[in-house]
């Protein structure tokens, strides 16, 4: 009988047999799509843009289309054409729009320029679609990691309820778990719980390529949730656990296999770090409620 490994830190010497990966779609095969999805965004842009007197008034004439999902096309495709240097998460709120504009209105390039560039490209704009392409999907293998781990938890532990978004929706906050958590407003992904009993809390992620800054940013966040519950759980002498689901290649670059194995032998035995192909021999109810 095959003993299983008793961390996360065991299964490092085949780690790339543990991590499930997310299928693709190749290049140039994606352009037909692409260019049908986004060449009405485009043609818009394009009509905005004659119809602007400047290129701060181009922006704002964007941030005042009502269609949110064609509004943040339109200032995707503006930050490549006009400011390249405008956070792209400030692009998207329309709340922002004159806030963006006093702060970097005077680096927009000038709207005679953006309109000789615009006119210099095909219509559709095979490059830039497939730009706009790559933003479409983001997000879903996260989503998709979620859904399998629910379905899964669920096929493993019928007599148990995991609560959380399956794919998009709002995150749970920790209030809503434990009304007197003193950091009410930290988010987490689910819950498992039998009736009134809650036996976990956790985060899921899928990681597609991750490393130096980013990689420091995923595990510090994780160790900031888990660090705060450890005192809370201490505090109240409650037993639940917590697990971060992990997946992907990203889990295979730099040092995230080794913090992820510090973080788990922070509170050991009481946090539980797993990717999906991980979850059946390591999430068992023993392990719940020990």
């Amino acid at each position: 009988m095959t003993t299983l490994p008793n961390s996360f830190g065991e299964y490092k010497d085949d780690a790339h047999n543990w991590i499930t990966l997310a299928s693709g779609e190749y290049y140039p095969d994606i352009l037909f799509d692409a260019c049908e999805l986004y060449k009405p965004v485009l043609v818009l842009f394009g009509q905005i843009l004659r119809e602007s007197e400047s290129s701060k008034s181009f922006f704002l004439n964007i941030a005042s289309i009502k269609e949110q999902w064609m509004r943040i096309q339109l200032s995707r495709v503006f930050r490549k054409y006009v400011s390249p240097e405008t956070p792209v998460e400030m692009l998207k709120k329309k709340t922002q729009a004159q806030l963006i504009v006093e702060r970097f209105g005077d680096g927009f390039r000038p709207i005679n320029v953006v309109q000789a560039r615009y006119s210099s490209r095909p219509i559709p704009d095979e490059a830039i679609c497939a730009i706009l392409w790559e933003y479409k999907d983001r997000g879903k293998k996260g989503y998709d990691l979620t859904e399998k781990m629910f379905s899964l938890l669920k096929e493993i532990h019928p007599e148990l309820t995991v609560i959380g978004p399956k794919r998009a929706g709002r995150d749970i906050l920790m209030k809503e778990v434990f009304s007197d958590y003193p950091n009410q407003d930290r988010p987490i992904d689910f819950v498992i719980k039998e009736q009134d009993h809650i036996l976990a809390i956790g985060l899921a992620r899928y990681d597609s390529d991750r490393g130096g800054a980013q990689e420091d940013d995923r595990t510090g966040g994780y160790a900031n949730c888990a660090n705060e519950f450890a005192a809370y759980a201490r505090q109240y002498g409650l037993n639940t656990k917590v697990i971060f689901i992990n997946d992907g290649p990203g889990l295979l670059l730099g040092s995230m296999w080794n913090d992820y194995t510090k973080l788990e032998s922070s509170w050991k035995g009481r946090i539980m770090v797993a990717t999906l192909r991980m979850v059946q021999d390591r999430i068992t109810r023993e392990w719940l409620y020990s």
